[in-house]
């Protein structure tokens, strides 16, 4: 009994250190990394990125993956911090909980560990019942409303995203701190939303995300990712400020006070913002951003010696902030504001009522819609009245006239409203109001619109009313025709306001072309400078030595290009030297064109290594066959065939006289027959053959005058020799081959008659053979090998 008592306590004993063991093992943060107790902490940071990868609970599919990444974060989180490692190592401690017998350190810094959004965050410790994440779902958007919506309003308005994740501990501990940057920057006009990374990958890559979380800035279509170490609200400002473009708000002093009010021929009103600080605020730069198509503003320090004749001039409060929003008619204001802190919808107000001038010109499709908006309703028809005009100082006197008559007008701008437009610039648009117009002549002419929708205008014209305006150079007779015109345009306008009344003419009408667009060479220069910027920001040290690898091959390139170029230039410069030369020579003085020698090779034994074994890959010899009697007649005509392939550079072109090779011919065709008995050839009957060979993939095309290859391609050799000489009509048609008629078993039913051919025409159809040589038509006849050439 005893002895059973032992074993069992001694079986308790070791299952218990086991335990302890695997506990122990569980929790050593060393193993649980795979990392060695002397790892450095980039060591133990590359280790636990190639594990959060692995385990992480979205892309392992493993059960215990949630687990596994727990410990890991944990594991990670302990020896990050030194002083948690350090008490580990030499107590063995891993959370906060009192020992027994020992002086408790300060731990108060747990569950804190180095990374980017530490100061974002701020140095409390986690709590997951403190974070609002459900603020990221509320916030949350796709792809798809990123590029229709986002992308359009950046424009006007700067966008912040969040990039975060569902199981990302850091997108969590950023909650808070962005809700807080969402109150303070969202009452400026900063619009807040956030991505889910996990759904949407496609914009994580488009926009250039590089961890989570990630805050990135979206402005003017563009987006720009936020890399400071420090997140807080101060340096997300300097961040916005940093991107927004340059000169937003045009600082003003006393010197260029004139100049910048009266700059107004650029279309846009003016506005001053009055400040006691060196710089404007981010709320003053969010709204210039958003008006910066219609009002050009301009920034004026306060209590600054180069400002006080303007403070003066408008009696600007010293404290406090001021906004002077100016027309064509300065130096009075047409809205002021005054505050310590102006909102941003007051501004929002105050600006939009005021943003067109007084006569604005019609210089895009957005400007028709706002000054001219469509309006269907007939009892509340808006009427615009427009002039016509060309960008010439000709016609500022009949502009100047029209814009006080729309200043002393007394109706409602809701009703009625005064432009002008370039008819050199908007063509289109005017020629399909000119189309009823009695004197086809519309310059310095006024005309009256009713937009009925985006397309269709109703209109009627009023003649020779500015033009004779325009004209007048007397004072007396200037204030007499601008009453009688002023006169006139009411009388009209009353009547077109009427219900009843309907204007003369409709016609459809095309979009106006947009005068502000930008250049080709102004979107490539910002195309340029936008490249340039994303490469700053985005180009570490780790990037430096790859770039300037890239950049020095690209130098490399066009060094060598150049080089090349120069030393062509050089050679050209020679041949013409040396064309100079020749015509300095020649007898006669005169100059013939320098033409490339074609040479014609004699095929021999000395020379059929090198004519035909040893020529390189893609290289061929063309061999034209001849005797003693026939050369004097086929050379020529070959030579003249084979003349435009002399630049050619893998063509080598040959004659063989066939009592000399006629072994070594009668050897070839037996190979490439595999015929085991001697060909009998007669030489008198191959001369006029053409074989090109090549010698390196051992395979040669042949040419005859009565060889029967066609078009579309030859028969097989067999064939081709047994169906010449199963002509009885014309014994010699298969000599050329080494075939006598008397061989053949064959007879064919359909028999041409035989085609009678002298020496002078044994070449005529070589140039058609020529070319479908070189398209690979012709058939190929192989050999295993090239016979000796053994002349006799």
């Amino acid at each position: 009994m005893d002895c059973h008592k032992t074993v069992f306590l001694a079986c308790l004993a070791i299952f218990c250190s086991s335990i302890c063991l695997v506990q122990s093992t569980t929790n050593d943060p060393y193993i649980v990394l795979g990392v060695q107790k002397r790892a450095n902490l980039q060591e133990i940071r590359r280790a636990y990125k190639q594990l959060a990868k692995e385990w992480h609970p979205d892309k392992s599919k493993q059960p215990e993956a949630e687990t596994k990444f727990v410990e890991i974060k944990q594991a990670y989180e302990l020896l990050s911090d030194s002083e948690r490692r350090r008490a580990f190592d030499q107590f063995g401690i891993t959370n906060e909980d009192a020992v027994s017998n020992r002086e408790r350190p300060d731990y108060s810094s747990y569950g804190r560990y180095s990374d980017p959004f530490e100061h974002f965050y701020g140095t409390h410790n986690f709590n997951f019942h403190d974070q609002d994440i459900s603020l990221y779902h509320r916030l949350s958007i796709t792809s798809k409303y990123y590029d229709i919506n986002i992308v359009p309003t950046s424009r006007k308005t700067p966008h912040i995203l969040m990039f975060y994740a569902d199981w990302c501990f850091a997108c969590m501990k950023a909650a808070n701190s962005f809700k807080k940057l969402i109150d303070t920057l969202e009452p400026y006009g900063v619009i807040f939303a956030t991505v889910n990374a996990g759904h949407e990958e496609h914009l994580v890559r488009k926009v250039g995300v590089h961890s989570l979380p990630c805050v990135i800035l979206v402005l003017d279509g563009h987006s720009y990712v936020y890399k400071d170490s420090v997140f807080n609200a101060q340096h997300v400002v300097d961040f916005i400020r940093q991107k927004l473009p340059y000169k937003l708000l045009m600082s003003v002093r006393d010197d260029t006070l004139d100049s910048f009010l009266g700059g107004w021929s650029d279309n846009r009103v003016r506005a001053l913002i009055f400040e006691p600080r060196p710089q404007p605020r981010l709320r003053y730069l969010i709204i210039a951003y958003y008006f910066r198509e219609r009002v050009a503003f301009g920034f004026v320090q306060l209590n600054s010696k180069d400002t006080m004749r303007i403070q003066s001039n408008f009696k600007a409060h010293t404290t406090l902030d001021t906004l002077l929003i100016f027309n064509e008619f300065p130096p009075q204001p047409v809205a002021t504001v005054t505050m310590s802190d102006i909102p941003t919808t007051t501004l929002n107000n105050i600006i939009s009522l005021n943003k067109y001038l007084i006569l604005p010109r019609l210089s895009s499709q957005a400007m028709l819609d706002n000054v001219c908006p469509a309006e269907w309703n007939r009892p509340r028809k808006k009427l615009c009245v427009v002039l016509i005009t060309e960008n010439t100082s000709l016609h500022d006197g009949a502009r100047q006239m029209l814009r006080k008559i729309s200043h002393e007008s007394l109706f409602s701008r809701e009703r009625v409203r005064f432009a002008y437009i370039y008819q050199e610039k908007q063509s289109e648009f005017i020629g399909a109001l000119s189309k009823f117009n009695e004197s086809q002549e519309t310059l310095l002419h006024l005309v009256i619109l009713w937009r009925r929708d985006s397309k269709h205008i109703r209109y009627e014209w009023i003649h020779d009313i500015m033009l004779e305006m325009n004209k007048t150079k007397d004072n007396e007779t200037q204030d007499q025709y601008f009453n009688n015109t002023k006169h006139k345009i009411d009388i009209a306008i009353h009547r077109l306001l009427r219900s009843s009344e309907v204007l003369s003419f409709e016609t459809e009408v095309k979009d106006l072309l947009d005068e502000h667009a930008e250049s080709m060479v102004v979107r490539i220069v910002n195309r340029i400078l936008m490249i340039v910027e994303y490469m700053m920001d985005n180009i570490g040290k780790e990037h430096i030595l790859p770039a300037i690898s890239v950049i020095g091959t690209i130098a490399l390139i066009l060094i060598i290009g150049y080089l090349m170029s120069y030393l062509l230039h050089l050679e050209e410069e020679d041949i013409q030297m040396n064309k100079a030369n020749h015509m300095a020579n020649h007898p006669n003085g005169k100059f013939s064109s320098y033409v490339p020698e074609l040479r014609l090779h004699e095929l021999r034994a000395e020379k059929y290594n090198g004519l035909v074994r040893l020529l390189k890959p893609g290289c061929r010899t063309i061999v034209l066959l001849t005797d003693m009697q026939s050369r004097s007649k086929l050379i020529p005509a070959f030579h003249k065939a084979v003349w435009p392939y002399r630049k050619n550079k893998t063509l080598m072109f040959a004659h063989m006289l066939i009592e000399k090779g006629i072994g070594w011919y009668a050897e070839l065709l037996r190979l490439s027959l595999s015929e085991s008995r001697e060909m009998k050839i007669n030489p008198r009957n191959c001369i006029g053959t053409i074989i090109a060979l090549n010698g390196h993939r051992k395979y040669f095309c042949m040419y005859h005058a009565k060889h029967p290859e066609s078009n579309r391609g030859a028969k097989r050799m067999i064939k081709m020799t047994r169906h010449l000489s199963s002509m009885p009509s014309d014994p010699e048609a298969g000599a050329f081959l080494g075939m006598n008629s008397s061989d053949s078993e064959t007879s064919l039913s359909d028999i041409s008659e035989p085609k009678i051919l002298i020496e002078e025409n044994l070449l005529d159809g070589l140039p058609n053979w020529l070319d479908r040589l070189f398209e690979g038509t012709t058939h190929r006849y192989y050999i295993n090998y090239w016979p000796d050439f053994t002349s006799k």
